[in-house]
């Protein structure tokens, strides 16, 4: 075809396009494609619909039962929040020596306690939580996440050659670490009288379905030529000695911890108050110690351990965030829709005006 002209299609291709009025048993001529649709209400899009028509008032009155509602639970929510007890011991300066004893390599098998005193001045009715908090520790870094192993997930023993574990995979003499990684080596761990429960605080899932123990007669032969991680103090089948089914890559404390937080200053669930005797009520007015076995230290790096014991509300702990989320939410919403209705007005009038 030369170069600048055109071709006109043949008549049957152009007149390729489907009758309205023809139905499903219709036959097409031979000449025609057939891709024509069903000639159904479902096919042809004839299905009945509610196709409101959209009037200011029931928009504005929507945008006000909204914003009434956000600001409603905004302030329920921020109550709930403020309401919780919350009582946090910073350790960081108390267990300072600890901490410059433990980053020297020489000393990691070397324990170290510190001793402190702190005050309740009102009862904590209810449920009591215990938590660890950490400020300043990034577990998000990509290096400490990558620190771990997928024997822990698996239950299988600790592979030597296993890379992600780096620099906690082996010993110089060869021993494999179990567990190994950055993640496990920086467990925390703290010792305390008052009657605590060390069960049902981690997730189901990760406790039935993403740790496993590795398949043997008891623990101890399954980690048989393994060696606990330098600043642990104690093996991974004796985390527990109370209860030998919370013990291994099961062991909560070791589960919870090895969920890495999102943000450097975190705080993960440790304990749970054990309602009975004269703990049935909450956690009673007075004076209690706290005994820590300082581990792994984090002065290095400018961070900063404390324990943490809150109530609870219907809302949950002390986390202002939704509350203050769900008021700003709420008030935006009520300033755009007051914005909106006054310009609905003022055109309103300019049109009755010319009218």
């Amino acid at each position: 075809m030369p170069y600048g002209t055109t071709q006109s299609l043949p008549k049957d291709i152009m007149s390729s396009s489907c009758s309205i009025g023809m139905n499903a048993k219709t036959t097409i001529a031979p000449s025609l494609p057939v891709r024509c649709p069903d000639n159904t209400a479902l096919k042809q899009q004839k299905l009945p619909a509610w196709k409101p028509q959209l009037t200011p008032a029931p928009v504005l009155s929507s945008f006000f039962i909204i914003s009434l509602f956000c600001l409603a639970m905004g302030i329920a929510l921020i109550l709930a929040a403020t309401s919780v007890k919350e009582i946090k011991i910073n350790y960081s300066e108390i267990c300072s020596h600890c901490s410059k004893l433990r980053e020297n390599s020489f000393n990691w098998e070397k324990e170290c306690q510190c001793f402190t005193n702190f005050t309740l001045q009102e009862n904590m009715q209810g449920d009591v939580f215990m938590y660890y908090g950490l400020h300043n520790f990034y577990q998000n870094h990509r290096r400490y996440v990558h620190s771990r192993s997928d024997a822990q997930l698996l239950g299988r023993k600790a592979n030597i050659q296993n890379s992600n574990c780096a620099p906690f995979a082996t010993y110089e003499n060869g021993t494999p670490v179990a567990p190994c990684g950055a993640i496990a080596n920086s467990m925390f761990n703290v010792a305390i009288q008052v009657p605590l429960l060390k069960q049902g605080n981690a997730w189901w899932t990760d406790k039935n379905v993403k740790f496993h123990n590795p398949s043997a007669h008891n623990l101890s032969s399954a980690f048989a030529g393994t060696a606990r991680p330098p600043y642990w103090q104690k093996p991974v089948y004796l985390l527990d000695e109370e209860n030998e089914e919370n013990n291994g890559y099961t062991n909560e404390d070791f589960i919870i911890w090895m969920r890495v937080a999102a943000f450097p200053t975190f705080k993960n669930l440790y304990r749970r108050l054990s309602r009975t005797k004269e703990f049935a009520d909450g956690l009673p007015a007075g004076t209690y110690g706290l005994q820590i076995s300082y581990n792994f230290p984090v002065t290095k790096f400018k961070g900063e351990k404390q324990v943490v014991f809150s109530t609870v509300t219907w809302s949950g702990g002390r986390n202002p965030f939704l509350g203050i989320a769900y008021t700003v939410t709420g008030a935006v919403t009520l300033l755009a829709s007051c914005i909106i209705t006054v310009i609905h007005l003022k055109f309103e009038k300019k049109e009755n005006r010319t009218k």
